[in-house]
């Protein structure tokens, strides 16, 4: 993760702690907050975003699917 996108989060873990639980974190507690999110957490949020682009991809190849059999023409042979 970029420094930057590190420090920006951080500090909005503070700014959550001071604003929802009235307590001031230090950069510290903040990082090792990421820290556990990313690793404990994190996981779980980025396994169901998969599967949920797993079923989106799958809707559109649906859809795909049938736009394509619709472009099928008659096959003379078939009528015969």
């Amino acid at each position: 993760m970029p420094r930057e996108k590190k420090k920006e989060l951080i500090e909005r873990i503070q700014t959550y702690f001071y604003e929802e639980r009235d307590e001031e974190i230090g950069e510290l507690a903040a990082e090792n907050v990421l820290h556990f999110i990313m690793s404990d957490i994190g996981p779980t949020l980025y396994n169901a975003g998969i599967s949920d682009a797993i079923g989106m991809t799958e809707q559109k190849w649906m859809s795909i699917e049938q736009d394509l059999e619709a472009l099928k023409k008659p096959d003379p042979e078939v009528n015969r």
